[in-house]
């Protein structure tokens, strides 16, 4: 069988996209407590370490074929990126060194990375792809996006496919029927509030207008951020992407609701069993932060077919 360790673990979306794919996840790290806490929950057979992947010690590691990684993206991100007040040279973007290092160590057969494609941009890319291909690495961008691996969600993310090989390793991903919001949010169920009420912000108003003339009496919408659209979404096509706050609203008629815990969950394509914090922002945070399992494991079966 083969086996993997997960870096920046999370909420474990590599994890178990590996583990769907047949791959024995071995090893899982990530520096926050509360996300190795309900990673460890839901992968109990894999081995655990919370610390700063910098100070690793890559020698009680164990041995692996494929290393699964996302580094920190919020350096960046356009969402969290230096437009946004972060510093030019953020210090989470060098968590991608960590990787590094423990290529070095280990020697893997491969591995795949996942971050925003704006990866490519930062300035010291051409410098971390060099240190990988130093190693006998071939380095092989992908950007994908999710909704077209099966995952009900609009997701652009970059995906880099690290091999062994002569040349650099471009899989063959097979494009899926999008799956829409539809099959997984319940407009039959959470806690509703009226659309008209004191203190609801006038483009939010103005947003949902626009969108009953498009989508009738029931569909969805982003609620905050300049830019985030002025009309709603079709709930038959994939929701938009799922972030660390609460950004999609379900409208009803003259109420709505924010998307719950679960529903953002589902729409990263975790499983209705997932074990999570009791807590919505929690929830949401490594929600947000986390790779598709689904995506995952669709990538990581076309590099075991391809390798």
């Amino acid at each position: 069988m083969t086996t993997a360790v997960d870096m920046f673990a999370g909420l474990g979306g590599w994890s178990t996209g590996a583990r769907d794919a047949g791959v024995e996840v071995l090893w899982a790290a990530n520096h926050w407590p509360e996300a190795v806490k309900w990673h460890e929950a839901n992968h109990p057979q894999t081995q655990h370490v919370c610390q700063d992947l910098h100070q690793a010690r890559w020698e009680l590691v164990p041995s692996h074929d494929l290393l699964l990684a996302s580094p920190c993206c919020q350096g960046h991100s356009r969402a969290r990126g230096k437009g946004n007040g972060n510093p030019q040279h953020d210090s989470s973007r060098s968590t991608a060194w960590a990787v590094v290092s423990a290529l070095e160590f280990h020697r893997p057969d491969g591995g795949v990375l996942e971050n925003v494609p704006e990866f490519t941009q930062w300035a010291l890319y051409p410098a971390w792809v060099a240190a990988v291909e130093a190693l006998g690495y071939q380095v092989a961008p992908h950007v994908v996006d999710c909704a077209d691996l099966g995952v009900p969600q609009h997701r652009v993310r970059l995906f880099l496919v690290l091999t062994r090989s002569r040349a650099p390793l471009m899989l063959q991903l097979h494009r899926y029927q999008h799956v829409p919001a539809a099959s997984f949010l319940d407009f039959n169920a959470g806690k509703w509030s009226p659309i008209v009420r004191p203190g609801r912000a006038v483009a939010t108003i103005e947003r949902v207008r626009n969108a009953r003339k498009r989508f009738g009496d029931q569909f969805i919408m982003p609620y905050y951020g300049a830019g985030s659209g002025l009309t709603g979404r079709d709930i038959n096509r994939p929701i938009g992407t799922i972030t660390t706050r609460d950004r999609w609203a379900l409208v009803r008629g003259d109420e709505m609701r924010m998307v719950s815990a679960n529903e953002a969950l589902a729409a990263q394509s975790f499983g209705a069993n997932t074990l999570r914090p009791n807590n919505h922002k929690l929830t949401m945070h490594m929600a947000g932060n986390a790779v598709p399992p689904l995506a995952g494991r669709r990538v990581i079966e076309a590099f075991l077919e391809a390798a």
